[in-house]
């Protein structure tokens, strides 16, 4: 069965080939038949025009003809020879033409498991930044304050030398980085460690969701702070855990509520260094209730330190993992806050006999984190520009919260309430009358400005003993004082409009 050639030539027609295109015209000729053939347009058997002909068709050389044949044939779409013509392969089976929309795609062929949609929804209650950066955007470090000059010649430093291993590397990460990084948290929060306990990963997001994976088993109960961090209950509700929604109040988690409800839970995630989005630091007396509840439990302690760098009314405090004897907790932290979230590095400091299975489950999911910016990052340390970056961003984030403060002060000080100032990159806010959240959220975005309701960090499944004042939470840290100054006029004239 021949195919006539003005078949052909519609074919192409109906696409055109793109002359002044980047993709060379042989490419395109062969797209086009390729699909054709496999829609069923080409049916197998059918007899293609010889190239001389059709290259006079469709005005282009013999040879771009000759190409796209001669991958089509290389591929197993044509066969023939010199001599026998040139045919669809008639071992190919019968294609059903398709009628769609044109750029219409298939349907999913069939549903996702339970686990798979699970995967796929569990972080869309979570909001990403996304967009141009405004005032006040939360949970942002200052970029402006970031030496990247001085990271970029680290890194031309290691592709000169060529040096690193290139190959494959041990899932918990660069061996320099893991030694630097136990001495800084030794010195800094108190962490108890060794380099072996030290897993790196790929954002802390990733080490929740190894943790789940690790040692969750479905129905498991898991102790979550509500309002909280919502991309902490994704892992964890993927992994088919309990949600165990737990009220915060002025000094923190409320262990003796959770321990009355949820007594035979597994897991327990807190921020006791700086809870968001309430900004409370969890008491002395919280935090060793908390851990004689897990010892006599033994449940683990998830101690997530997202941001304990940045405390602005004396020295970091230290870790809940430094006053643990029982090995219970399990240490994590990320540099999206210090340094900057693209770089997509975070890590965990595990129990000594729980070290060797997370590394072997980092292995499962990515073999390891990135080695070169574990490289660059460890000379960051080791040559003092991260300690010499830190004490700068403290200082300038000081000054931005105090800037932020004042502004709130002089411009919202009848309409809003600061909750605790004295740690992190943001301010949270509270309504000193019957304000109506959603409503000031929408005239602040129509504004220009960028806040985050407070109603937005309550877990769907909360109850009325979880239940959040409505508020606001604000980020300063990216921002200069000159912006923050503008952005709460802004922010004034929107709410009092």
């Amino acid at each position: 069965m021949s195919v006539p050639i003005m078949l052909i030539h519609e074919l192409i027609a109906a696409a055109p080939l793109e002359r002044t295109a980047a993709i060379p015209l042989f490419r395109q000729l062969y797209a086009r038949l390729k699909d054709a053939i496999l829609h069923g347009r080409l049916a197998p058997g059918a007899r293609l025009p010889p190239t001389r002909e059709l290259a006079q068709q469709l005005q282009v050389s013999r040879q771009t003809v000759l190409a796209a044949y001669e991958q089509l044939t290389a591929e197993g779409y044509l066969r023939g020879g010199v001599g026998q013509g040139t045919f669809v392969d008639a071992a190919l089976p019968a294609a059903r033409q398709e009628h769609t929309a044109a750029g219409a795609a298939p349907d999913l062929l069939r549903p996702l498991p339970a686990r798979g949609a699970a995967l796929a929804t569990s972080m869309a209650r979570v909001r990403h930044h996304q967009g141009e950066l405004r005032t006040f955007r939360p949970s942002m470090p200052g970029l402006d304050l970031f030496p990247f000059e001085t990271w970029r010649k680290l890194e031309a430093h290691h592709w000169r030398r060529r040096a690193l291993p290139l190959g494959y590397g041990a899932a918990a990460g660069h061996a320099p980085l893991r030694e630097l990084l136990c001495a800084y948290l030794n010195a800094s929060r108190g962490v108890r460690c060794t380099p072996e306990q030290v897993i790196m990963t790929t954002g802390s997001q990733q080490a929740l969701y190894l943790l789940a994976q690790l040692l969750l088993a479905p129905g498991d109960g898991v102790w979550l702070e509500s309002p909280g961090y919502q991309g902490a209950a994704a892992p964890f509700e993927v992994a088919g855990a309990r949600m165990c929604l737990v009220p915060v109040d002025e000094e923190g988690m409320d262990v003796a509520h959770a321990a009355a409800r949820y007594p035979d839970a597994a897991m327990v995630f807190a921020t006791p260094s700086h809870q968001l989005p309430l900004g409370v630091t969890m008491s002395l007396a919280r935090r060793l209730e908390l851990l004689r509840w897990a010892q006599a439990k033994r449940a683990w302690i998830v101690e997530d330190d997202y941001d304990s760098e940045y405390r602005y009314t004396g020295p970091p405090l230290a870790s809940l993992q430094s006053l643990d004897r029982a090995g219970c907790v399990i240490y994590i932290g990320t540099f999206s806050k210090v340094l900057f979230p693209g770089l997509r590095l975070g890590y965990v400091v595990a129990p000594p006999a729980l070290a060797g299975a997370l590394a072997q489950a980092k292995a499962v999911v990515d073999r390891h984190s990135p080695i070169v910016p574990q490289a660059v990052l460890a000379d960051f340390i080791r040559q003092g520009h991260f300690a010499r970056h830190i004490r700068r961003t403290r200082e300038a984030y000081a000054e931005r919260r105090a800037a932020m403060l004042e502004a709130l002060d002089q411009h919202l000080g009848g309409m809003l309430a600061c909750g605790p100032s004295d740690a992190g990159l943001d301010l949270c806010l509270h309504f000193t009358g019957h304000g109506d959240e959603a409503q000031a959220v929408a005239r602040a975005a129509a504004a220009g400005v960028e806040v985050r309701p407070l109603s937005y960090f309550a877990h769907p499944q909360a109850g009325p003993a979880c239940a959040v004042p409505p508020g606001m939470l604000l980020g300063f840290s990216a921002f200069t004082p000159q912006q923050i100054r503008a952005g709460v006029a802004q922010l004034a004239q929107a709410l009092k409009a």
